[in-house]
């Protein structure tokens, strides 16, 4: 009985094994289909899809629309900020000083490491910050980070820049390591940052690429999308009269440019005049980039009228 028991556990493997009986066929399990496209719904998260980064744009396709400007920006893209395709493009990945466009990642990593009502105490080194500013920081009283975040997104404050750098990490220095290091992170091959603000152009620099991502990501974050989407606020602060009225500069906000959600302006001498702005209309979100612009309001426009049309089959 044993010997038969032996031979039985012998056979069943070497069946196990491949020799003699096979075992029934079985079809490999099916792969989930990637998506098409990187579909990003307006101010919510992005669905992951093939492509080096979530919200990297798209160069491969041509281009839909041609604009011949006399006066061509150094470099620009029209783009679909919910896909990621680009309509048009100039010099798309050239790099070149962004001003204060650098303000973007400062609000993105401010904004995943702070919460509104948190306080800020104004520190000497952002009450002397040089360039566009908020003004009337207080040296003993604390602003809120809200406050501060419109300051930095509206008029463009640097010293709101500077202030919120101090809140967030301690040190303007150790906060650019942070920029640095979360544009490596979103793989933003051109950029680089010496400053939260912008203000200095030596080192600090990015493309139309990676601003297009940028614009992407904070319109993704609802906290931002609502800040850089307002024409103006009137905010709560620690000052005379215990209010401050701000401005955006967003060229197309202020003229009324029918749609307009955001994003943000700059300007230094070697930078010239930049533009990241998203608008929506029926249906569809266009992003528009615009470095060294002889005028970034007009060429916005422009490109985005054009790609609105095409998006309509007109």
């Amino acid at each position: 009985m044993r010997a038969i028991a032996v031979a039985i556990a012998i056979a069943v493997l070497l069946a196990g094994c491949g020799s003699g009986a096979s075992l029934p066929a079985q079809a490999p399990p099916a792969l989930p289909k990637a998506p098409a496209e990187q579909i990003q719904a307006a101010n919510g998260p992005i669905i992951i899809g093939p492509g080096p980064t979530p919200l990297a744009v798209k160069l491969a396709a041509p281009d839909v629309i041609r604009m011949p400007f006399h006066r061509q920006p150094r470099a620009g893209l029209l783009f679909d900020l919910d896909t990621g395709r680009v309509l048009w493009r100039r010099n798309p990945t050239r790099l070149l000083p962004i001003a204060s466009l650098t303000k973007m990642m400062t609000a993105l990593i401010v904004a995943a490491n702070t919460r509104p009502a948190e306080l800020v105490h104004i520190t000497k080194e952002a009450r002397n910050a040089p360039g566009s500013r908020v003004g009337l920081l207080p040296k003993r009283k604390p602003v809120r980070v809200e406050a501060l975040l419109y300051g930095l997104l509206l008029p463009s404050g640097n010293d709101a820049a500077h202030a919120l750098a101090d809140k967030v990490s301690g040190s303007s220095r150790n906060f650019v390591t942070a920029m640095n290091a979360q544009a490596q992170k979103m793989s933003l091959g051109c950029t680089h940052y010496t400053s939260p603000d912008g203000y200095i152009d030596a080192g600090n620099h990015s493309c139309a690429v990676d601003l297009a991502a940028l614009a992407r990501a904070v319109l993704d974050q609802p906290r931002l999308a609502r800040i850089v989407g307002s024409r103006s606020a009137v905010m709560k602060f620690p000052t005379k009269g215990g209010k401050l009225y701000l401005f955006n500069n967003n060229p197309l906000l202020r003229m009324g440019y029918a749609g307009t959600i955001g994003v943000k302006t700059g300007f230094t001498d070697a930078a010239g005049r930049c533009l990241v702005a998203a608008v929506r209309r029926r249906g569809h979100r266009l992003g528009v980039v615009l470095l060294h612009s002889v005028d970034p309001g007009l060429q916005a426009r422009k490109l985005l009228d054009r790609g609105f049309r095409a998006l309509n089959g007109q």
